[in-house]
């Protein structure tokens, strides 16, 4: 009789590990620092790209594609090799010149969370997803900077390209903390005033702010020759009351609470979020302004994609 064979769970290979960019927040909050997190759903995002249909993504986005007979073996991305068990050659592309500038929101609003302790607050994931963000820009060739505000601007970083600005861009990020009031619209005039060249905005805020001087502002941007895109974070308990028989209504920037009855509202309160939603899309999209609901518990690869979209279009 043959010996026994002990029982090896399979190893987690590089063709079988999760990607991180379909990781939810809370799996990707264990990873690591805002850099290696950053790394890794950006390298999961293009190897998605690389096995989707749409081939032409690909070579754009990630400065790689599928090795062919012929290719120079100096050019093989060994890494990515290490991470998808197949085979990428590097590209070397001319700069595409643009410049994108991510502004994002510190308000004390978006330090919440629903879930504390295991889902990531609104600021938590506008940083992360603001590093992949430039991470991929820096992979294209392009310029990108940063801008963060509450009720003024309180870190800039001018657009510039190349790894060692990201490196700097995550750090500045990561030194982000909440606080103040929300006045989106006297960071975005700032910005337009100092805009000298026409580039990319990308705006992320869970937009509690003050709607018509924002729209107004948002249009001035478009005015001066900006495209715009405006990722709206919200948290998954901001789309849906607690099961519990009350609820206390509390505004972190105002201090104010109100107690609520939950079965009295519930049904109107969603109802009551959708017509938001739906009113910032109406109002911004006759304008050329691109609008993406981006819900704090989705993978990242989500809100990347609203950024190919849009890049796409671009040229």
């Amino acid at each position: 009789m043959a010996a026994p064979v002990a029982y090896r769970a399979p190893m987690n290979t590089p063709s079988t590990r999760p990607r991180a960019d379909l990781l939810d927040p809370a799996a990707l909050a264990q990873l690591g620092g805002i850099e290696f997190i950053a790394r890794e759903v950006v390298e999961g995002f293009i190897m998605g790209l690389h096995r989707s249909p749409h081939r032409g993504f690909s070579a754009e986005y990630a400065e790689l594609r599928a090795y062919q007979p012929g290719d120079d073996l100096r050019y093989i991305d060994w890494r990515m090799y290490g991470r998808s068990d197949r085979y990428y050659v590097k590209q070397f592309e001319e700069e595409t010149n643009l410049r994108a500038y991510l502004l994002v929101d510190v308000s004390e609003s978006m330090a919440w969370s629903s879930n504390p302790g295991t889902q990531p607050s609104k600021l938590w994931y506008a940083q992360h997803l603001s590093a992949a963000l430039g991470l991929v820009l820096a992979r294209q060739g392009d310029a990108v900077g940063m801008a963060a505000f509450h009720h003024e601007i309180v870190d800039r970083l001018d657009a510039k390209g190349g790894r060692r600005h990201w490196h700097e861009l995550t750090r500045r990020l990561n030194a982000l903390s909440s606080g103040g009031g929300t006045s989106a619209e006297t960071a975005l005039r700032e910005l337009a005033i100092r805009l000298r060249r026409r580039g990319l905005v990308v705006l992320v805020s869970d937009l509690l702010v003050a709607r018509d001087e924002t729209l107004t502002a948002l249009k001035y941007l478009r005015h001066r020759g900006h495209e715009v895109l405006v990722l709206h974070l919200i948290d998954p308990g901001e789309r849906e009351l607690p099961a519990a028989s009350e609820a206390r209504f509390f505004d972190p920037e105002s201090e104010s609470e109100l107690l609520v009855s939950v079965a009295d509202i519930r049904e109107e309160y969603r109802e009551a979020v959708r017509e938001a939603l739906q009113e910032w899309r109406r109002d911004l999209r006759p304008h050329g302004i691109e609008y993406e609901v981006v819900d704090t518990d989705a993978p990242l690869s989500l809100a990347l994609r609203a950024y190919l979209r849009k890049r796409e279009r671009l040229g």
